[in-house]
């Protein structure tokens, strides 16, 4: 499970698309929000840990060989994302932890991850490099791994979220319309690169 959580932890790190979401909605509005979207993320993380530890290499094949239509959906997906976050008027307090924001900041973190085909692609290199792929059965090591993907990616987005929240109270309101400004157009222009990658 320690591999699997230093593997987590390390796929979830790098800042992209998600992470960018998950500043923005920290700083707009709270930790709570910030840390469920890195949830979603860990989430998919997690699905597709299974998908490579337990060695399902037709799901594997399937989602690479589709991974034109995933770019695709995923980038129009970051470019709606990213314009709505753009245009955003900055919430006045925290979100309550009731109602149907979190269950969307983690729908939308969640499917975004889904549809990288990259993703995918970065654990099955990771696990078979690793010799992780599971090959003879042993499902509750298999299991056990992809448990540890889990807490390490949500362990990422919880230092994160509660990094970036602790200066939430200083920033203005001002700053906050900045910072849905910068966050919109950085998230639009990974979903142009993802778009972009299907001309090439």
């Amino acid at each position: 499970m320690v591999k699997g959580g230093l593997i987590g932890f390390s796929i979830a790190a790098p800042v992209g698309p998600i992470g960018v979401l998950c500043i923005r909605r920290t700083l707009a509005e709270g930790r709570a929000s910030g840390f469920v979207s890195g949830l979603g993320a860990a989430s998919a993380d997690a699905v597709y840990g299974c998908i490579a530890g337990f060695g399902l290499t037709f799901i594997s094949s399937l989602l690479v060989s589709q991974q034109a239509w995933l770019r695709l959906v995923g980038g129009v997906f970051l470019c709606y994302l990213g314009a709505h976050t753009l245009l955003a008027q900055p919430a006045q307090e925290a979100a309550s932890i009731k109602g149907n924001g979190f269950f969307r900041a983690y729908a939308s973190t969640f499917f975004l991850t889904l549809t990288n085909p990259l993703t995918i692609l970065s654990f099955a290199a990771i696990f078979a490099g690793l010799g992780l792929v599971n090959s003879r059965g042993n499902y509750i090591s298999a299991s056990l791994l992809v448990l540890g993907v889990f807490i390490g990616s949500a362990f990422w987005w919880l230092l994160l979220s509660g990094g970036v929240g602790a200066y939430r109270n200083k920033f203005p309101a001002s700053g906050l319309v900045w910072v849905n400004r910068i966050s919109g157009a950085i998230i639009v222009g990974f979903g142009l690169f993802a778009l972009a990658g299907l001309l090439g």
